[in-house]
């Protein structure tokens, strides 16, 4: 008989490892369907944006994006959008040369700059 093993015989520890997954996995499969709720209130805020600039209310994405980056040109660069904080308010993120975040909110129905971090 042999008894010169690789591995020392234990107690298998893979029950106690998969009852510790349960947790993650629970959070996991929660977490998923959150973003499915998220993407559908997005496609809402979307299809409002839209509806909004084919009624005139607010200017097209485009034209205020570029007028907002050529009045931030020589201070910042453009990043990107995020949530605004109100409806009709576009909020801008752009980056400084040193690295720092600005964060510009516009006017969705005249292109102004109404707000802006320092």
């Amino acid at each position: 008989m042999r008894t010169d093993y690789r591995f020392p015989m234990t107690r298998s520890k893979l029950p106690t490892r998969i009852l510790a997954l349960i947790p993650f996995l629970a959070t996991l499969s929660l977490s998923s369907s959150g973003v499915q709720a998220q993407s559908f209130s997005r496609e809402n805020d979307q299809d409002r944006a839209r509806e909004n600039m084919l009624d005139r209310k607010v200017m097209p994405f485009s034209i205020i994006k570029r007028r907002t980056e050529s009045a931030m040109e020589s201070e910042a660069s453009y990043v990107g959008v995020a949530p605004s904080p109100r409806e009709g308010v576009y909020r801008m993120q752009f980056l400084r040369k040193d690295g720092r975040v600005i964060w510009v909110d516009v006017d969705g129905k005249t292109g102004n700059i109404v707000g802006r971090t320092k």
